[in-house]
């Protein structure tokens, strides 16, 4: 077969590829309309199966495993995206939420950093990264990367209620009593549940 019969093929063959992918996209994006998330997830699963192109696919089937429970399946999901875009701030901060989740804290606390590293204005890796050090019972350090957050989104109450908290724990009751009653003015009900918990955990 000369190189011409060659080249015709492969065309034909990355042709149909590429219908392939286009009729998969749009049956997955209409399964994802219609609720039916295992059925997407077969579809992604196919895109995925036709090779690399990109990572939009592969992180697609890891948030259906996540949503569906398979956080194992989700977890190898996004280890293959920040594999094939390591420079992807998303990729490092899902595959730190899963392990956050899983318990792997020491791995959780690496993949944060890395994508606070990566897109230093990325709110949700600081907020990430704040509880994982909690949870490793680094308060200091928790406090840093909290902070960091409150700073990005100062008028999400969640970033300021760990603060507090963390605060509250090291023993910094000044700093946590000025965060409750900033969130007073455009949080109520959270100041009043970070209030109602702090008075029940004694500071350091």
């Amino acid at each position: 077969m000369g190189a011409e019969s060659h080249a015709l093929i492969n065309g034909r063959g990355r042709m149909a590829r590429v219908g392939e992918r286009w009729w998969l996209s749009w049956v997955a994006a209409l399964q994802v309309l219609l609720g039916r998330k295992r059925a997407a997830l077969h579809a992604y699963e196919r895109i995925v199966a036709l090779g690399p192109r990109g990572t939009r696919a592969l992180s697609t089937v890891g948030n259906l495993r996540a949503e569906l429970g398979d956080t194992e399946g989700a977890v190898a999901a996004f280890r293959g995206v920040t594999t094939i875009d390591p420079t992807g701030a998303e990729g490092w901060y899902n595959l730190g939420f899963l392990l956050e989740k899983a318990g792997e804290l020491d791995e959780a606390e690496t993949c944060f950093r890395r994508a606070a590293q990566l897109r230093p204005t990325l709110d949700l890796a600081w907020y990430g990264l704040g509880l994982t050090l909690v949870r490793l019972g680094r308060l200091s350090e928790a406090a840093e990367a909290l902070k960091r957050n409150t700073e990005l989104q100062p008028f999400s109450p969640y970033g300021w209620y760990q603060l507090a908290m963390t605060c509250h724990h090291l023993g910094r009751t000044a700093e946590a009593r000025r965060i409750h009653d900033s969130l007073r003015k455009f949080e109520p009900r959270y100041a009043a549940t970070l209030l109602r918990d702090m008075q029940k955990t004694t500071p350091a």
